[in-house]
């Protein structure tokens, strides 16, 4: 039996729960720049099946790779890790 590969897990940012059963997750990281050595920000948006709908905008929380749900949704949400204040 074949096994199966370790799913990628992010942590972010709520920035968008206005549809239904879906959030939008921004994640954040840090890379130096190659040439210059200079520290730079990226960051990256997620769109993640929220089945309870229990997210709001702020909060911070893990997603993880899933199966495609929709044309642009093939993460979940994991746990909210703190709620926005």
């Amino acid at each position: 039996m074949m096994e199966r590969n370790f799913r990628k897990v992010r942590e972010g940012i709520v920035i968008s729960n206005k549809m239904q059963k879906s959030i939008v997750v921004e994640v954040g990281r840090t890379y130096i720049h190659p040439k210059y050595g200079k520290f730079l920000k990226k960051t990256s948006r997620f769109m993640a099946h929220d089945e309870n709908q229990d997210c709001n905008i702020g909060d911070v929380v893990r997603i993880m790779e899933t199966r495609p749900l929709s044309k642009n949704k093939c993460w979940r949400l994991v746990e909210i890790l703190e709620r926005a204040k």
